[in-house]
């Protein structure tokens, strides 16, 4: 395993030169059309969705207790994190090669712990503010009529775009989608759960679910072609090795 992990670098630059720039673009070209759909949709869901559902959500749902429990499901997360970095931590000490579950759970979690960073900025480069009041007496949409935009404002009243679980879910699902791929639909309902959920308890706008949803997906998606292990895991002929 450590052989194939040293030579797959100088096989990746082989075959770089062998490669069409067609191809070889392809990844970024998908990605800046996404970019492109991800910033139409926001800004749709801005205009025309984020508001009407909020508040219909706000005065015919008055038992949002299955919704909190749908958003939760990353809450778990930070912690597995930590402890898978532990364990391969403790495994590279040992001089001993990744399994194929090490390597797909240590790029998981370096995924989510780079899209928690991420996100981080762009909430407080957006500075939206949130549907309801629920934290140090924050203006919302509900309590004070606010609804948009604070670039640069800073602070946790602020923070509501993109939403932090969706990106959270998406980053690690990224990942699995393409190291596990039997599972998608399991992956697709895990996003929907949450993103179901955090619509019904009124956490986030629509649009800051669709613009976390990219996120997470970038982060996942890169994260997963710069981990060798990982690429190397998922090659047709995986399924033969240890």
């Amino acid at each position: 395993m450590m052989t194939m992990m040293m030579n797959e670098p100088l096989r990746l630059e082989e075959l770089s030169k062998v490669i069409s720039p067609q191809r070889r673009y392809a990844p970024l070209r998908r990605w800046c059309i996404g970019l492109a759909i991800t910033t139409a949709g926001v800004i749709a869901s801005y205009l025309w969705l984020d508001q009407p559902l909020a508040f219909f959500v706000h005065r015919n749902v008055a038992d949002k207790t299955i919704f909190v429990w749908l958003q939760r499901l990353p809450v778990a997360f930070p912690l597995l994190s930590s402890l898978i970095l532990t364990w391969c931590g403790l495994w590279t000490l040992m001089d001993r090669a990744f399994s194929r579950v090490q390597s797909v759970a240590l790029t998981c979690s370096m995924s989510f712990i780079s899209t928690g960073l991420i996100n981080s900025e762009l909430k407080y480069a957006f500075g939206r503010t949130w549907p309801g009041t629920w934290i140090e007496n924050n203006p919302s949409l509900f309590q004070d009529a606010v609804f948009g935009f604070n670039p640069f404002h800073g602070g946790p009243g602020f923070a509501s775009f993109p939403s932090g679980h969706a990106a959270g879910i998406c980053s690690v699902i990224a990942v699995l989608w393409w190291s596990y791929p039997s599972w998608r639909p399991i992956y697709i309902a895990c996003v929907a759960a949450v993103a179901i959920g955090l619509i019904g308890a009124n956490y986030h706008f629509l649009s800051d679910i669709l613009s976390a949803i990219f996120v997470g997906l970038s982060v996942g998606y890169i994260t997963t072609k710069m981990s060798f292990s990982v690429r190397a895991w998922c090659q047709p002929d995986s399924g033969q090795r240890a």
